[in-house]
């Protein structure tokens, strides 16, 4: 017998990455950490590995007065906060349009809070076929579908017509048609769209709408951003949401648990980019109305802490100091293991930021079973085998893409 309402019947969570990530910490706690490579959560470890907290944050968190800690917020998120994440979000790329923000709890309560708001029940969402699993689970739970198209063509670059052809097609039976693109540094593969696909995406975008019938919505989930190469560089792609028709509104998910290193405490910000007063004032307010309808408000000290340090040059000096050293350690890491797979034909997605690399495979589960004989826990996905560099010390990287290919030469892969 089932009590479940009928659209309720039968969801249970199955998250590889945290099952396999449990199963690596108990191989941990039996063999040593130090035998043990575990390249699983998507969250910075030193090359002791040890969870990285930015001193900065850490200091600035632990020392806010005692009200901070516990008072409510403003459902809509700290003014000082909105603000703060305009700033860093999109730093001096920020679009000359109307921007509105909404706290959400993480870059995951963005696409929530659009999937909700921007499309109807029954209706599809579009993005890519290498994408993070929560999004079809969000889609889901909505009552929605979540259809894809093939990121990479046959040179391993942006597929832009396989897109284009899947939102036309969805635009003859939809008004709305949603569009998330995780970029720069996209989950699982690292990979970014550069400049000209954006023009691209853009220009089909206005072309669609200039029917009159439909209606764009671009969800760009920048969870990577501060991974993904030099800060202005990766934000430069901003700009070109300026001057864009009113029926296009562009809304990036930015998070601090990657930036900022407050993986738990779960705040980010939607920032709403469009042309028309009208829309934004409509962006905000359905968006905090659903926020009061889900998790009321978020978390206070995290939202306070973050303004802090934007607000202050000094700490945001500090801050710059130390998220450009950790970024520079990842991307080490995974020029480690592009190198080193390249030298030997271990196949590899695009890498261009991020935390993660990921090795196509069509028996991913048997190839990381087989890697766990050796305690080396990486994530099987869709197609591929995701590493997180983010969580790997050099010293266990080097050498681990002999590993793989060796597995999955032992389970007939190569």
């Amino acid at each position: 017998m089932s009590m479940a309402a009928k659209q309720a019947r039968g969801k249970k969570a199955n998250d590889a990455i945290f099952a396999t990530n449990s199963r690596a910490q108990e191989a941990a706690r039996t063999y040593g950490k130090e035998n043990v490579l575990i390249g699983t959560v998507g969250s910075i470890l030193d090359e002791n590995g040890d969870i990285v907290f930015l001193k900065v944050v850490e200091d600035e968190f632990r020392n806010l007065p005692r009200n901070e800690y516990i008072a409510y917020a403003p459902i809509e998120g700290l003014p000082e906060f909105i603000e703060a994440c305009k700033q860093e979000c999109f730093s001096e790329s920020r679009p000359n349009a109307y921007i509105e923000g909404i706290a959400t709890t993480g870059g995951t309560g963005g696409i929530h809070h659009l999937v909700h708001n921007y499309t109807e029940i029954g209706d599809k969402v579009i993005t890519a076929d290498w994408h993070w699993g929560a999004y079809k689970q969000i889609c889901a739970d909505n009552g929605r579908e979540l259809v894809t198209y093939p990121l990479f063509d046959e040179a391993f670059e942006f597929n832009f017509p396989a897109l284009e052809a899947l939102t036309l097609e969805l635009a003859k039976i939809q008004e709305n048609v949603l569009i998330i693109i995780n970029t720069p540094g996209n989950n699982p593969t690292g990979f970014s769209l550069c400049e000209s696909d954006w023009d691209k995406v853009l220009d089909m975008s206005k072309n669609l709408v200039a029917n009159g019938k439909n209606k764009v919505i671009i969800g760009i989930d920048v969870a990577y951003i501060d991974f993904s190469g030099e800060k202005e560089e990766v934000r430069r792609f901003f700009k070109k949401f300026e001057n864009l028709p009113k029926e296009i509104l562009g809304v990036a998910c930015y998070s601090i648990s990657k930036g900022f290193t407050m993986y738990g405490q779960r705040v980010g910000c939607m920032l709403g980019i469009t042309s028309d007063a009208e829309v934004a004032q409509e962006f905000f307010d359905i968006n905090q109305m659903t926020s009061r309808g889900t998790w009321s408000n978020i978390n206070r000290p995290a939202m306070r802490t973050m303004a802090n340090i934007v607000h202050d040059p000094e700490k945001m000096k500090q801050y710059e100091e130390e998220i450009l050293g950790y970024s520079k350690l990842v991307e080490e890491r995974a020029a480690i293991l592009e190198e080193e797979g390249k030298a030997i034909g271990l196949p590899m997605l695009p890498y261009m930021g991020g935390f993660f690399v990921t090795i196509p495979s069509d028996a991913p589960a048997e190839v990381t079973e087989e890697l766990m004989k050796e305690h080396v826990y990486l994530i099987p996905v869709s197609r591929g085998i995701r590493v997180a560099v983010c969580s790997v010390p050099k010293r266990q990287i080097t050498g681990l893409a002999q590993r793989i290919y060796d597995a999955m030469k032992r389970v007939g892969q190569l």
